[in-house]
């Protein structure tokens, strides 16, 4: 890296060089069987270039001659866009504990021995249940240097378990499962195992919901399917930087419920979307982006921070190219009525668990529709049973502008969110039914 940078400063005014190295072993069950054992080593180098004012960038994945990629990223700043920001200087990082040297110890036997319990737990439950799971753990190390003098460099390991199955009977398919990630290793498969176990005991009955607007309890997995999508947008510097936002002149303003509380945190520990710097070697740190419903900030990289006249957030992330403005960590503030509470209070209503196809609404806009994967009816205060061919739409502003409840337990989904269960007014429902 060090010579990458040392050839690059040569002919361009500022460098910086980004590596990420990963070590991935992936368990695979399918069927109720194992079915793959399989380990992956992969390294990427990145180097990105500032020349006559102008970008320049370019990748390798694994070796490659550090004259070579020079030269490539130095093709390139012809066509790149006007540079607005200099490589951050020398920066004191927080210390965020995402590093557990006992991942690396739990040996493939163990992990088999994981996901083969946890299909057998779940299938003494229900035997007809055809099951895929996946047991994966991980390191991942990060090193960035830059021509400012600015360095940094972390490991992170991961552990992930989940479970996805499936039951058929007749024409009917009923679609369960849940995960559960971690810095730590996830030894535990009670945890997953029991959220499937309830899903399976909610649905056992099929109900038919009626067509209509309704109020509908979003679980975490629900939100997360739901209104993650169009929020993250919103939030987006970039998005509010092009006029795309609807957000974008409602900073400090009243938009959403008062009992919503939103924010962005890569500094959580354990979490495995958290860092102690960004992929440009900014500083993590809390980002409140919603404050008891007002609207207080959006996330921002070096690029489009300073053409918004401010500073970077520390959430510049790569997906195998430049970086771009990316969440870490979302959190949604816990509220005080529990879940069983929100389902006594309803005379009729809809419960969603999971939502598939919902970021094909107007995302930009808010809105959100989708075909319910996983829910149940409530009638009179008592879940009666699980619905099918039933859609669900609306607009996170008009949801979260006026909820009737936030619950108090909360969860993380996908290792990214931590979200209780939200209670919503009003959602437009559609059956083939009704």
């Amino acid at each position: 890296m060090e010579e990458i940078l040392s050839r690059a400063k040569r002919g361009a005014e500022q460098a910086e060089v980004f590596q990420v190295s990963s070590k991935m072993t992936a368990v695979h069950f399918e069927a109720n069987r194992l079915k793959q054992i399989q380990t992956k080593e992969s390294t990427s180098t990145a180097l990105r270039l500032i020349k006559r004012g102008k970008v320049g960038f370019a990748q390798s994945n694994g070796f490659i001659e550090p004259e070579a990629l020079v030269n490539m990223a130095m093709e390139t700043c012809q066509f790149g866009t006007a540079a607005k920001f200099d490589f951050p200087s020398p920066k004191a990082y927080p210390q965020v504990d995402i590093f557990d040297s006992q991942v690396d110890e739990v040996t493939i036997n163990d992990m088999a021995e994981l996901g083969e319990q946890l299909i057998a737990t779940i299938k003494q439950r229900t035997p007809d249940l055809v099951c895929e799971a996946s047991v994966t753990k991980g390191i991942t190390s990060v090193h960035i240097i830059n021509s400012s003098g600015g360095e940094a460099s972390y490991d992170k390991s991961f552990f992930d378990l989940s479970l996805e199955g499936v039951l058929v009977q007749d024409d009917d398919m009923l679609f369960v499962g849940d995960s559960q990630s971690s810095c730590h290793p996830v030894l535990d498969f009670k945890t997953v195992a029991g959220e499937v176990t309830m899903q399976l005991e909610l649905a056992k009955n099929n109900v038919v919901a009626p067509t209509g607007p309704m109020r509908v309890i979003l679980t975490p997995r629900g939100v997360a399917s739901a209104l993650i999508a169009p929020l993250v947008t919103a939030f987006n510097g970039k998005t509010v930087l092009d006029g795309a936002s609807p957000l974008r002149d409602k900073r400090h303003k009243q938009v959403f419920d008062k009992r919503f509380s939103f924010w962005d945190d890569a500094t959580l520990p354990y979490q495995i979307a958290s860092f102690p710097c960004d992929d440009e070697g900014v500083p993590s740190q809390p980002t409140p982006l919603i404050d008891h419903g007002v609207v207080l900030q959006f996330l921002y990289d070096l690029q489009t921070a300073a053409l918004a006249n401010t500073q970077s957030t520390g959430n510049g992330s790569r997906h195998g190219g430049l970086p771009t403005p990316s969440p870490s960590s979302l959190v949604i503030s816990e509220g005080a009525v529990s879940f069983w509470d929100m389902v006594r209070d309803m005379k009729q209503g809809l419960i969603v668990d999971q939502l598939i196809g919902a970021e094909q609404g107007n995302i930009l806009n808010g809105d959100f529709s989708g075909n319910v994967l996983l829910g149940y009816k409530v009638e009179r205060g008592e879940i009666t049973g699980r619905v099918k061919d039933t859609m669900v739409s609306g607009n996170v502003y008009h949801v979260l502008g006026q909820l009737e409840a936030v619950g108090r337990e909360a969860r993380w989904i996908g290792g990214f969110l931590r979200t209780p269960c939200l209670y919503c007014s009003s959602l437009s429902v559609a059956t083939k039914a009704g």
